[in-house]
Parts: structure tokens; C-alpha cells; sequence
């Protein structure tokens, strides 16, 4: 790796997730090393692990005490990284991102970590989440002469840090930080520190961990544990951590607001093997399944979840119930999730490619079908069909997650309200489209029971618009995010 800024990193290769499109609203996932002599190593075997989280491009940049040098490019990590050239570069500091675009179109320059040189010095920011006063900030920087290289929200950031005035990184991103509004995690590198962060409101997950005597961060435990770390503590709301020779050091960027962690880290987005807020992910979803039999007891053979998100609530359906779990659908592991696609003829083309039904247990069989939501009805009513074609004699869909009715503004893409069928449609009209026996919602009530939070203690607000942070102005009118296309979730 040659010493040197490196920004744009090396040409993108063209890859099955390279794809053009409008600009979305997704998951990233972060992973920083500290203090560790093979420090970009472990960032690129830590974004494997988090690879789920995003899959539109990878970057890594390292610290090596002299220099701060990165290298991203778009695809999946395995393309952007060869091992070998990775695990020579020297360094004892590292980012690393995985993206799906939080805020900018899908663009080699948006794919980060984004390094800029600035006032304290040269920083490298990996971001997940939205700022939802980027638009505001942006416009308001231009006008004082800012100049953006990117379309990414992260970009507000960086220049908030430089015009701070700051000498000091850690105090220009305690003031940037504090100027901003949204859903966020950030993780940042600068010449011998490594900085964490966490939204006011704790909406997007950041956890800290240990290798030895190195530090590790990362937006899911999981990409810890895969490295063979130990989990220390989550990032709490509103701080920002400082890792350095002197050791870890925290400090308030805004007093903390009413907790509201995004409910879909649970329902979807992180792995089984993740402990989000010192709850595992596998045992929740294992408790919403099993809370739906309760509820929404039906006469059938057996049940089946989508895979992946669903697989561990299908299974504590069927300890519940009492029905055969059975293997209803085989995935291809080697096609992406289906929200990755930003159109819609590519996300049913996606999940024609990445599902196949198993005949010989189905046919003939009144099958649960037991998946995470449903965004758009396509998806879901595409499933339906195939097992219907694969001779099921009935399909009963359960969803994990209550009705999907508002867009989200913190971090994923829901468009707008319009391309919410859930907006626009009864439960009955729903199960008529996606052409379903019957289909059962989980309450709200028993979703915040089986994650073991109150209501005020989530964000909630793609079911119920109760906005832990006000959304950009004129957001919620309905026109969402200019009606840009783009999935969701496996049930989508």
C-alpha cells in the first residue's frame, strides 16, 4: 500500500452489486482497530463479518504513524481486497466501511472511509446512519464557500470539523457533532486516534471491544467476536470515545434524549449472532415467533421462514406451535440481499435468482410462512407464488414486525409513504395482493414485549411516525424522498 492520501482508492471492478440507479436510503456497517500491529487485517476480516450490513462498496483506511492511507472501491469486500496485499500493509490503526448509500447516490466517490484534510489534521470518517439536517448544512456551508466532493451526508461532517477551529480532533468532532441532527454512528481515524460516536438518541448500534491489548469497535458484536475479541460496552448516546497511546477516554458531544434505538436491528438487520444492547438477536426473533402463534393461532402442516432474517423466528413458531420447522425455501448464498437491488425489476429478478422452493416438502402442505415485513408486497407475493407453484396447498404468512406504514428518515430506504403498501392498504387488501390464506401482523405491543423495551425506549416510527428526531422539513407530506425506488427487507 503505497504511502500517501488516497482518496478515490483503486478503479472500481465491475461486480454483480455494481448497478446504477437512484440514490437510496440503507444500512453501512463500521469497524475500527486500535493498537494492534496488523490493525487493517483485522478491519478487513471484521467487514466480512459485517458484510450483511452493506454491499455496495468497502474501504479501509489505516494509520501506520506516519501516514494515513485508504483504499476503497465498490463491491462486495472480497472484490475490493485481495488478503494478501491487505495483510502486508503496515499500521497499528485502522477504519473500515461497508456501504449501502445512508445519504448520496451510488458513486465510487461516495464509498468510504471519506478522507479529507482538514484544520486538526487528516481524518478518515466511516458513517451509518443520515444526518436529517444534511440538506440544510449543505446548502448553508455552499453558500460560506464550502466545496463538496461527494453527494454523502458524512461530507457535512468533515467540514463542520475543519471550520470548528479546533486544533485538536477530538474537540473539532465533539463541536461538529454536536451541530447535527439524525440516526448516525461514526467511527474516525485521525493521526494516532481512533474516535467512536453514537446519535443522541442511540438509534444506530456502536459497540466497543478488546484483542489483547487492542481496541476494537464495530456496529454489530458479531464482527468482534469473528476476530476473536471480547465485547466491552456498547457506545452510549450522544459520546464520543478517544482511543489513543494515553488509552480510551469518553466525553458528551449532547446530553442523551429519549432512548430510541431502531427496532429493525432486531427484526432484521443485524446478524443472529449479534448481542444488540446486550440482547441477542437470535433469541429476540425467536420470542416474535412464538408470540405470534399466540396471537394468531392457524390449522397447518408445517412452518418455513425466509431466509436468512426469518429462519430463528420460524423456529420459535414452530416450538410454539408445535409444528414440524422444516426447510421450505433453499437460498442461493451467493446472490445479495434483496434490498441491495435499487430497482424493482432487479429486486424480483434478485429473489427469483436467490430463492428456490423445495418441492418435495411443500407440496400438498398448509405451510406458516414466517418473514420480517412487508415494504412494498412484492416480494412477498413473489414467495407466495413460488410456493403455491411448488404445489403448497396453503400458505398462512405471519410477519414478525407490525404493518409498515411511514418512511423512515434515519438510516433506511422506505421512499415514500406512497410506495408503502401498508400506507395505502387494510390487512385484508394486503393479503389479497400478496395473495396469501390468511396473514397476521405482529402488535406493537408484542413486538416492544418480546425485545423487552417500552415503546419510548425504541424508535418505532416506520410503524406508528413517532419521530425520535423531527425529519427533514416537508418530509413526511407524503413525497418522502422524491419517490425514489429502492428494497427493503426479504419481505419487501
Amino acid at each position: 500500500m503505497p504511502h500517501g492520501l488516497i482518496v478515490p482508492g483503486r478503479p472500481p471492478r465491475p461486480s454483480s452489486q455494481q448497478r446504477s440507479g437512484p440514490e437510496l436510503q440503507e444500512e453501512c456497517g463500521l469497524f475500527g482497530v486500535f493498537g494492534h500491529p496488523q490493525a487493517a487485517l483485522l478491519s478487513y476480516l471484521g467487514l466480512f463479518a459485517l458484510q450483511h450490513r452493506g454491499q455496495e462498496s468497502a474501504g479501509i483506511a489505516v494509520w501506520d504513524g506516519e501516514y494515513l492511507d485508504c483504499e476503497k472501491g465498490m463491491g462486495l469486500v472480497g472484490e475490493v481486497f485481495e488478503r494478501a496485499e491487505v495483510a502486508a500493509w503496515p499500521g497499528s490503526a485502522a477504519v473500515g466501511h461497508v456501504r449501502y448509500p445512508t445519504c448520496g447516490s451510488s458513486d465510487p466517490v461516495n464509498a468510504q472511509p471519506l478522507v479529507v484534510r482538514t484544520f486538526p489534521g487528516t481524518l478518515a470518517l466511516a458513517h451509518n446512519g443520515e444526518l436529517t439536517d444534511a440538506g440544510r448544512w449543505r446548502a448553508d456551508l455552499e453558500q460560506k464557500g464550502a466545496i463538496f466532493q461527494t453527494t454523502s451526508d458524512t461530507e457535512v461532517i468533515a467540514h463542520l470539523v475543519s471550520r470548528s477551529g479546533r486544533n485538536e480532533a477530538g474537540e473539532a468532532l465533539l463541536d461538529a457533532l454536536g451541530q447535527v441532527h439524525g440516526g448516525f454512528a461514526v467511527v474516525v481515524l485521525s493521526e494516532g486516534e481512533l474516535f467512536c460516536a453514537r446519535d443522541p438518541n442511540g438509534i444506530r448500534p456502536l459497540s466497543i471491544g478488546r484483542l489483547g491489548d487492542a481496541w476494537l469497535v464495530a456496529s454489530e458484536t458479531c464482527a468482534i467476536d469473528s476476530i476473536g475479541g471480547e465485547f466491552v460496552r456498547d457506545v452510549e448516546q450522544g459520546e464520543l470515545v478517544s482511543i489513543g497511546e494515553y488509552g480510551i477516554r469518553s466525553a458528551q458531544f449532547a446530553a442523551p434524549g429519549r432512548p430510541a434505538l431502531c427496532a429493525f436491528e432486531y427484526i432484521y438487520f443485524a446478524r443472529p449472532d449479534s448481542d444488540v444492547q446486550g440482547k441477542n438477536v437470535h433469541q429476540v426473533r425467536k420470542e416474535l415467533g412464538r408470540r405470534l402463534v399466540r396471537a394468531f393461532p392457524v390449522d397447518a402442516d408445517l412452518v418455513t421462514g425466509v431466509p436468512d432474517s426469518s429462519v430463528s423466528a420460524a423456529i420459535g413458531y414452530a416450538e410454539e406451535s408445535g409444528l414440524p420447522n422444516e426447510i421450505g425455501l433453499i437460498k442461493n448464498r451467493y446472490i445479495g440481499r434483496t434490498f441491495i437491488e435499487p430497482t424493482q425489476e432487479g429486486r424480483e429478478l434478485a429473489v427469483r435468482l436467490k430463492l428456490n422452493p423445495l418441492r418435495q416438502v411443500v407440496k400438498g402442505q398448509r405451510v406458516v410462512l414466517v418473514d420480517d415485513s412487508i415494504v412494498r408486497g412484492t416480494t412477498s407475493r413473489h414467495i407466495v407464488g413460488l410456493l403455491r407453484q411448488a404445489g403448497a396447498a396453503e400458505v398462512h404468512l405471519r410477519i414478525t414486525s407490525p404493518p409498515y406504514r411511514c418512511p423512515c428518515f434515519y438510516g433506511i430506504d422506505t421512499s415514500s409513504s406512497a410506495e408503502l403498501i401498508a400506507a395505502r392498504k387494510s390487512v385484508e387488501e394486503i393479503r389479497q395482493a400478496v395473495d396469501a390464506d390468511t396473514l397476521a401482523y405482529q402488535t406493537l405491543s408484542e413486538l416492544t414485549g418480546a425485545l423487552g423495551y417500552r415503546a419510548d425506549q425504541l424508535c418505532l416510527s416506520c410503524f406508528n411516525g413517532d419521530y425520535p428526531v423531527p425529519p427533514p422539513e416537508g418530509a413526511t407530506s407524503g413525497e418522502g424522498r422524491g419517490g425514489r425506488q429502492g428494497g427493503l427487507f426479504s419481505g419487501s
